[in-house]
């Protein structure tokens, strides 16, 4: 039996609470993966997991078997990865996921960079504004956009983000330009669900003027804000590397361009540091470099 192939079936199904499950994470059959599970209790001399016809749960041998198998398996593809690089090349998979919009106009270019330096290395780019759970969906790496990175977790500043108000040349004939932050107020505001949806904190000469918006349409994904504003439907508070193009070309225009929203940190959120993939800690050491020298 491949002992760290059946800790790894069992790690997964420990994680989905599914053979079924496991098995399409593995590209396995669901008959091998039960295989891999009985011949790993065989070898323990315990059963690991109490099925039911609903749900997979461990037993009280499983959780104390599911940690070491845990380090097991890391300490295995720490190993691999290092006996690798004597050929200078990293291998192995790394799942990312950030924000759609921020991987798209951002990351995706960037790990593209860094693939094309070691081609052995997988990367799995997950999209979403959804906040995940790392360990229990075998996220390695996280990118968010925050000054509040989530508790529990190690948070590794990239770079800053900075952001601008923007709307569209349309938008500003019919309604005019605000002249200053108080203006907002009568305006069609475009608003983040989850930053600033209702109250928009705007900064010059470290004065701050905190202005409650109209909003009229809100939303859990900047890329949707954006094309909203492009099309008239009101100003937008946009990252500057979304729009800096969009403001170059015309195709937007800068509101209260004295005035800044309050910047954010880039950050790079991972479970431990227990460990950590010499691939991981490469790609964390080439992001940071490649962010510092980009205008965020």
């Amino acid at each position: 039996m491949d002992r760290l192939t059946a800790m790894q079936v069992f790690v997964e199904v420990a994680r989905r609470g599914s053979f079924t499950a496991a098995s399409r994470e593995l590209d396995l059959s669901r008959a091998m993966v039960t295989r891999h599970i009985a011949e790993l209790e065989d070898w323990l001399g315990a059963r690991l997991l109490q099925r039911s016809t609903r749900s997979v749960t461990l037993t009280d041998a499983g959780n104390s078997c599911l940690a070491h198998c845990q380090q097991m398996l890391e300490l295995a593809a720490q190993t691999r990865e290092e006996v690798g690089l004597r050929d200078g090349q990293l291998r192995g998979q790394l799942r990312i996921t950030t924000s759609m919009s921020f991987g798209m106009a951002q990351l995706a270019p960037a790990i593209t960079d860094f693939m094309s330096r070691h081609p052995q290395l997988r990367i799995d780019l997950q999209l979403g504004d959804r906040a995940v759970n790392l360990i229990e969906e075998g996220i390695d790496l996280a990118i968010r956009i925050t000054n509040d990175p989530e508790p529990g977790l190690i948070a590794r500043r990239l770079a800053e983000c900075h952001s601008v108000i923007v709307a569209s040349p349309a938008y500003l004939a019919r309604y005019g330009q605000p002249q200053q932050p108080a203006d907002l107020r009568e305006h069609h505001c475009l608003s983040h669900s989850r930053v600033g949806r209702s109250e928009w904190r705007l900064y010059r000469d470290n004065k701050e003027e905190v202005v409650r918006v109209n909003a009229r349409l809100s939303a859990n994904e900047t890329m949707a804000l954006l094309q909203a504003c492009r099309h008239g439907a009101g100003l937008a508070m946009q990252p500057l590397y979304l729009v800096q193009d969009l403001l170059a070309q015309g195709e937007l225009i800068a509101v209260l361009p004295d005035w800044q929203p309050a910047s954010m940190g880039i950050h790079a959120l991972y479970p431990s540091r227990r460990q950590l993939p010499l691939a991981m800690r490469s790609l964390l050491d080439f992001l940071q470099q490649h962010f510092s020298q980009t205008q965020s």
